[in-house]
């Protein structure tokens, strides 16, 4: 054999790999590279092992397991949080629970002012008891109305109240409250604020406009977004502002800003409009001394001039909060309603529950806002229809926005701007088209497929629990008749 002869292998064997090969195959096996094998004489180059993919995060563990009391709690909330009537169920038991509470509460707070006056001292509150009565059948009748009829009723309530908040400002006709003139008087002692239900107008309007536009193709000029859109809230806010009622037309705005956020406005977009109502705003106030002193009262808790001073409201109604503690002195047991808190059933009512019924009152209030605003936004998130989205999410602006600015007035974070809280304070024009609004939710809530049919379902299983009801009682009758035997016989 000469030097450079190859050696003779048997086909089929397989050299052994150097130190070299062994070390790729020992990454190879950790999974960190590839490796190489030599079979025939010709190297071949395996394919890298992939990696494993990172384990999902585990829900946090419970106390007592998975399968321990607590984590079968929280699966069964899980899953009643989930279910499609969950929206449905929220909506009705948060207002309910606001309305009747918003009931004691003006039972309790407006006594006093009504006797101060020569009235009765439950004038305010068999007012407010009609008007209840009054805004539970329009709730029912909004719930009943089908979505093709609050869009056909959108165009003439806007007309309505554009009419009647131009008959505000006739001499003779319109009436002026605490320097506001944005009633009409009804004869006798009841009156009507158009305002309020131009901010129900403006919902109804400005959802069916934006989903006929949405309907005939996507809104993508700036144009298509503000016209006739904002030239419209402007007209509102005008013939508010000229009663001056600050408060009212901040909502306006916010119902507007609102309907914008939901069509999809652009961020530049709508900063610029928010730009320029924050520049008008501005405006109003530095042109208003009484504006300007109420912006001045922001964190004042001693007021110098008496009752004449201007902080007097917003300091005493942090004083009635504040002496409330933890669990309140009692119902009806107010001292700062006793003359010294100005509207106390009213714009401050939410101070007098502080007093009356303390933090875990006022909390109680929260919350129930809190669960209503959350229910408002899943309708409005899980609707395919875009006039139901854009209507749910204004709605939910318009409450959630005037509960935070009434409630920040009490608790001295935001200036007075004379609005009542939603369902809660006195007031028949506030919450009459509050609660058909309210009816607008529960009836979006409503005509979700998933919800259609939970009801639907539940419907004949309630009808069989009240048939086998009566036939029980039926048959529990004729066995005691049955076993009576005739009369003289034995």
């Amino acid at each position: 054999m000469t030097a450079d002869a190859t050696p003779h292998r048997p086909a089929g064997t397989t050299r052994r790999p150097g130190r070299e090969g062994a070390r790729q195959a020992a990454r190879t096996a950790a999974g960190r590279g590839p490796a190489t094998v030599y079979a025939a004489g010709a190297r071949t180059r395996r394919s890298p092992v992939p990696r494993r993919a990172p384990a999902p995060r585990r829900p946090p563990r419970l106390p007592g397991g998975e399968g321990g009391p607590l984590g079968r709690a929280y699966r069964r909330a899980c899953r009643a949080w989930d279910r499609p009537l969950t929206a449905y169920y929220l909506i009705m038991g948060s207002a309910l629970l606001v309305t009747v509470l918003g009931l004691v509460m003006v039972f309790s707070a407006s006594q006093i002012e009504a006797l101060r006056y020569g009235l009765s001292s439950t004038y305010y509150f068999q007012k407010q008891v009609l008007a209840a009565l009054l805004g539970a059948m329009l709730l029912l009748i909004a719930v009943r109305m089908p979505v093709a009829l609050h869009r056909a009723c959108a165009y003439p309530l806007l007309a309505v109240s554009v009419f009647l908040m131009c008959l505000v400002q006739v001499p003779g006709i319109g009436v002026e409250v605490n320097g506001n003139q944005n009633w009409i008087g009804l004869g006798g002692p009841f009156q009507l604020q158009p305002s309020e239900f131009g901010k129900l107008a403006l919902v109804l309007w400005g959802a069916d406009l934006l989903a006929r536009k949405r309907e005939k193709g996507p809104m993508t000029q700036w144009r298509h977004l503000l016209v006739p859109l904002v030239p419209v809230a402007l007209l509102l806010l005008g013939l508010i502002m000229l009663g001056g009622d600050m408060g009212t037309a901040m909502i306006v705005a916010a119902i507007a800003l609102g309907l914008l956020w939901l069509a999809g406005a652009p961020t530049r977009l709508f900063a610029s409009v928010l730009g320029v109502g924050a520049v008008l705003a501005a405006l109003l106030v530095w042109s208003s001394p009484n504006r300007m002193s109420r912006l001045q009262c922001l964190g004042v808790t001693d007021p110098d001039a008496g009752a004449l001073d201007p902080c007097w409201q917003a300091v005493h109604g942090i004083y009635a909060l504040a002496s409330g503690g933890l669990f309140g002195s009692g119902l009806g047991a107010s001292v700062e309603k006793w003359g010294q808190l100005p509207e106390p059933h009213t714009d401050f009512i939410f101070a007098v529950t502080g007093e009356e019924l303390g933090l875990a009152g006022t909390l109680s209030v929260l919350a129930l806002f809190a669960a209503l605003g959350y229910a408002g936004i899943r309708v409005a998130g899980r609707t395919e229809d875009p006039f139901v989205r854009y209507a749910a999410g204004g709605v939910t602006t318009w409450i959630a926005v005037q509960a935070g600015i009434n409630i920040g007035a009490v608790l001295g974070l935001l200036p007075i701007a004379g609005v009542p809280l939603p369902l809660f304070s006195y007031g028949g024009s506030a919450l009459l088209p509050t609660m058909f609004a309210v009816g607008l939710l529960i009836a979006f809530a409503r005509s979700d497929p998933a919800a259609r049919a939970a009801l639907a379902a539940r419907q004949p299983a309630l009808g069989g629990l009240l048939r086998r009801g009566r036939a029980g009682r039926k048959g529990k009758t004729m066995r005691r008749r049955s076993g009576r035997p005739p009369s003289g016989e034995r």
